[in-house]
């Protein structure tokens, strides 16, 4: 494959989450099944997710190999009452969703393949490269999108 190649599948896994999202009424935002996140908080999380997706991707192509990446617990995230994941509209988030997704495939596109194997320390998962940043941004909207899929259709 070719960065292009990346680049375009990144792109066609946001457009995916946007495009579900817009055809949600009201009444999906809240719906939810047992043990899933409500599309709401599904919504407000990938906004969280991105903006750590999008500060990760620079400091593993600006900064020395191996420096720390951050993990955090979004499951934490999510319960917390003050970030408002099961009351806060969706519109600001979607905002973020669509802004740092759309600032990271600047990125992506002027990477070069030998730049996926830059690497840092993820503080959780070890060794973290640039390629494995790639498959799980890209792949993350479309896991939750298949979540609220599946909750919308009951």
């Amino acid at each position: 494959m070719e960065i292009i190649d990346f680049a375009r599948d990144y792109e066609a896994a946001t457009r995916y989450f946007t495009d579900l999202v817009a055809r949600l009424n009201s009444k999906d935002l809240d719906k939810s099944a047992p043990g899933e996140w409500t599309p709401r908080q599904v919504i407000h999380h990938l906004a969280d997710s991105e903006a750590q997706s999008y500060a990760r991707i620079r400091r593993l192509v600006a900064e020395p190999l191996g420096s720390i990446i951050q993990g955090y617990d979004e499951g934490l995230w999510a319960e917390n009452w003050v970030l408002g994941y099961t009351q806060l509209p969706i519109e600001n988030s979607m905002a973020v969703y669509e802004s740092v997704r759309a600032a990271s495939l600047d990125i992506i596109k002027r990477l070069s393949l030998d730049d996926l194997e830059r690497y840092g320390e993820h503080s959780e998962v070890g060794k973290f490269t640039i390629a494995r940043w790639l498959k799980g941004y890209t792949n993350h909207p479309r896991d939750h999108a298949g979540q609220i899929e599946k909750v919308i259709a009951g």
